[in-house]
Order: structure tokens, then C-alpha cells, then sequence
């Protein structure tokens, strides 16, 4: 990891090593008492501005950083270099994986973007939490519906969500067929890599998400009955 200043043309940020400002635009705000929101899609609300820092890792091109990661994602699945790798509490085991954040640094300016690996702890003397920045990051876009890519076999199915919108971080996933499989909760296996032991085959398949901020996306007949397995199928719509 290198020092800051190599990064003030690309990620806006300034001085060695410096503090940046933080804002959840993305990672599922709204915890403690709030009140969970019972629609698909109500409107965002972003977090507080905390203090944290950041370094920079991977090439000038974003090389080195769209591998996967800790989060599963393969060529970051869309991400491209617009990522980041967050400390080990914004990872959560996985949980934070997709999760969008603003990061703004003493000039003021910001840049926004994608939690799709793990970066050490904070460093040490420095203030809040640690972002390893990609360097060519700019601002974080959605294209298009959530994606789900499907592996695995009959007895054991592994979904892949991505592309996520809204808050970005994927806390819960429930898979319908449109027949015989009723509503049924998948278990988390690492990053956004979720799994069931359920039969899916021949079914179209009904996905719902729900991400940190307790929003969900239902994406209805997403997989037709003839889905087969290494595939990727994308809903019409997102959050």
C-alpha cells in the first residue's frame, strides 16, 4: 500500500495518509430502533458522514483489483475498477460486499464506490475505518436489473447476486419457483455467494433480495423453467 498522494488526480483525495471524510450512500443505513419500511422500493436514505483513511492498491488501470476478492465476485462482475476493499467491520464476513460508499476527501470532493473486497484493519494511528481504494475510481452506476448467476447442481444450488443497486449490500435472499418450491431463505456460503440444498430445476425462478437498509426487490420470473446452470439471468428492474 502506498500513501495518498499518488492518488490526488483519480480519487480527489489529498495529503499522505490522510483522513477522509465517509459517508454511507449505499451499505444499509437505518439500524437501532428505526422503523423497517414495508415496500419495495422507498426512498434511500443515505448515513452519516464519519472520519476514516485511506490507501490505494493495484495499477493506474485498476489491474490487479477486479479479480474476485474476498467477496466472490468474478472480474468484479460489472464493478469493474470502481471498488474498493473496506476493513474488516464494513466487510462483516461478506455481508458488506456490494455495499456503495462516498468517500471524501479534504478538498471536498467525492468519489463513490463499491465494497467488493477486504482490506486490513485500520491502520495503526490512524482515525476511523480503512478503504484500499482502487486508483482509477470514479463515480459508482448501476446498469440495468440485479443479476443472479446460478451454479452448482440439483442438490445444491449456488446463487451469485450482483449488480445491486440501493444499498448494494445483500443481507437476505429467498428463492419461488412457480410451482412446487415455495418461498424458500438461502443460506449465505461468503461474500454474495448464497446457497440451498432445494431442488429448483424445471421452475421459473422468483428471486427476493434484501438489502442492509431492510429494502427488498422481488425479481419475478427471472429464470425461466428451462434456467440451466452457469448462467446469468438479469431482472428488468433494480432498486
Amino acid at each position: 500500500m502506498a500513501p495518498l498522494p499518488l492518488l490526488t488526480t483519480s480519487l480527489l483525495l489529498l495529503a499522505s495518509f490522510a483522513d477522509i471524510a465517509i459517508v454511507v450512500v449505499a451499505a444499509g443505513g437505518g439500524g437501532g430502533g428505526a422503523k423497517k419500511p414495508h415496500v419495495n422500493h422507498g426512498r434511500f436514505k443515505e448515513g452519516p458522514w464519519v472520519v476514516g483513511h485511506a490507501t490505494f492498491y493495484g495499477g493506474r488501470d485498476g489491474s490487479g483489483t477486479t479479480e474476485g476478492g474476498a467477496c466472490g465476485y468474478k472480474d468484479a462482475d460489472g464493478y469493474g475498477a470502481l471498488t474498493a476493499a473496506v476493513s474488516p467491520t464494513l466487510f462483516d464476513k461478506g455481508a458488506g460486499c456490494g455495499a456503495c460508499y462516498e468517500v471524501k476527501g479534504e478538498s471536498g470532493k467525492a468519489v463513490v464506490v463499491t465494497a467488493t473486497n477486504q482490506a486490513p484493519p485500520p491502520v495503526n494511528g490512524m482515525k476511523g475505518e480503512h478503504f484500499d481504494l482502487t486508483m482509477p475510481a470514479v463515480a459508482c452506476v448501476r446498469q440495468g436489473g440485479i443479476k443472479y448467476t446460478i451454479t452448482g447442481n440439483p442438490s445444491y444450488n449456488m446463487v451469485m447476486v450482483k449488480n445491486v443497486g440501493g444499498a448494494g449490500d445483500v443481507v437476505k435472499l429467498m428463492v419461488k419457483g412457480n410451482k412446487r418450491v415455495k418461498w424458500t431463505p438461502l443460506q449465505r456460503s461468503w461474500g454474495q455467494l448464497w446457497k440451498t440444498e432445494a431442488n429448483l430445476t424445471g421452475e421459473s425462478l422468483t428471486f427476493r433480495v434484501m438489502t442492509g437498509d431492510h429494502r427488498k426487490a422481488t425479481s419475478w420470473h427471472v429464470a425461466p423453467r428451462d434456467w440451466t446452470y452457469d448462467n446469468t439471468y438479469q431482472a428488468k428492474k433494480n432498486f
